[in-house]
């Protein structure tokens, strides 16, 4: 009898607790009017599933006028019109929207519904969150990746921890529109005492920015150079290098390799300043080569084998197109019993998707071809065309080789459950970096 009582009052309060209000009511009560892009039929469920950048060609129409312009909230609505989620509007990027949050999640978070500065607070914070939990910082690591675009639900934003020092790289509109308010949510965590904001210029322009409109923050550090450390490595980061200037995104795999090197030949393909190189000689490799064409990446990659104090007749460094020479080792008949692969993005833009799928191609025979029989190669692609639209992985099933492991990260599960089919599949939470690294019969 108390039990039923217990359930009687629990369902009354239910009952008489005010409903949260859906998407389209607090969209009507907006003081500036909130545009509505409706998609095409059949193209729902994708965006539902969590793929956060919807393509123009997934469109129908824009209800609104006057037209949202780059920058505005818009919802992002079914064929029938009703709301699924909003996000950031773009009339000329190919990402026309990137859902930022869904209609579902506005009923669990409803005050960062259409409301972008209490969303990056809240979005920032849980990023942190879940670094802290993952035991980032530590004593061994004060460099790692804060915020992963996507992965932490927030399209275009990169934020790389460097110590007390957090770089910004930024790649989309929207994150150029609130770059203020972005370094506040920053400048409150305890953990970051400076900030560097990177801009990335060529997406930028692609994203329909004028880049001579573009504000400095006040908060730019002078120097070019930190020392950091990433599982026991210590390595020296040039901030004028590409993206943030050090590749976070790739911490696990590279300690990953350390634990498989241990009396094997290491060959690392576009090395950059060394990350993979050095964590397979740390590890007890016989011999690590690193290939890259930038002299300047090159030249740190050396002092870092230095300030490890790694055995130079070890690890060695050679500036050389990677394809070239990957051809004249294959035409020596040398082979590695690791091989790493990973090079700059080579598909920035859907357009050029074709070219880079030959090069990628390319790429990925000849480092086949240089890794022994029975041997691993850890392949990597950080074009997001790529590998949203799963042709990475057809690149690699249409090779010929038995075994292959594979790394790369991605924002979204869709493209696994495409190219997997039935296959098994570790599933991760979506709102999460998700890092792939399989075995794949080949």
């Amino acid at each position: 009898m108390l039990l039923t009582g217990r359930l009687m009052l629990r369902s009354l309060s239910v009952a008489s607790s005010p409903s949260t209000p859906t998407l389209q009511e607090i969209a009507s009560n907006h003081p500036a009017g909130v545009a509505k892009v409706v998609l095409k039929k059949g193209k729902t469920q994708l965006f539902k599933d969590g793929s956060p950048m919807v393509y123009s060609g997934a469109i129908d129409r824009v209800i609104g006028r006057p037209p949202p312009t780059t920058g505005d909230i818009v919802l992002v609505a079914d064929g029938s019109e009703k709301p699924i989620g909003w996000g950031f509007y773009n009339s000329t990027s190919m990402f026309r929207v990137r859902l930022m949050q869904l209609e579902e999640e506005t009923a669990q978070d409803p005050s960062s519904a259409l409301n972008p500065d209490k969303l990056l607070e809240t979005r920032i914070a849980a990023a942190a969150m879940l670094r802290q939990n993952l035991g980032l910082p530590s004593a061994h690591t004060n460099a790692y990746r804060l915020v992963n675009s996507e992965g932490d639900r927030l399209s275009g934003l990169i934020v790389d921890i460097f110590g007390d020092l957090a770089v910004i790289a930024s790649s989309a509109a929207w994150v150029q529109m609130y770059q203020h308010q972005i370094m506040d949510c920053l400048s409150r965590l305890n953990i970051i005492k400076r900030i560097s904001w990177r801009p990335t210029v060529e997406i930028l322009k692609e994203e329909g920015l004028d880049l001579s409109d573009l504000k400095k923050p006040d908060l730019i550090i002078p120097q070019t150079r930190v020392k950091v450390m990433e599982n026991q490595i210590s390595y020296l980061i040039s901030l004028d290098g590409q993206k943030t200037g050090f590749y976070a995104d790739q911490r696990e795999n590279r300690c990953f390799l350390s634990t498989i090197s241990e009396g094997r030949r290491v060959l690392d393909i576009c090395c950059y300043t060394g990350g993979f190189a050095l964590n397979a000689a740390s590890g007890g490799a016989l011999d690590v080569i690193g290939v890259d064409t930038s002299l300047p990446a090159l030249q740190l990659a050396k002092e870092n084998v230095a300030l490890n104090g790694l055995d130079p007749r070890r690890i060695s460094f050679l500036r050389q197109d990677a394809t070239e020479f990957m051809k004249a080792a294959v035409s020596r008949n040398e082979s590695w019993d690791i091989v790493i692969l990973d090079p700059p993005k080579l598909a920035p833009r859907k357009k050029v998707l074709k070219n880079a799928s030959g090069m990628y191609r390319n790429l990925n025979y000849l480092a086949m071809q240089l890794t022994k029989r029975g041997g691993l190669l850890m392949t990597c692609s950080c074009s997001g065309a790529m590998t949203q639209s799963g042709m990475f992985f057809r690149i690699l099933q249409s090779m010929k080789r038995r075994l292959i492991d594979v790394f790369s990260g991605l924002p979204a599960l869709r493209v696994l459950r495409q190219w997997l089919g039935g296959k098994s599949l570790l599933f991760v939470r979506q709102e999460q970096h998700v890092t792939i690294r399989l075995i794949l019969p080949i």
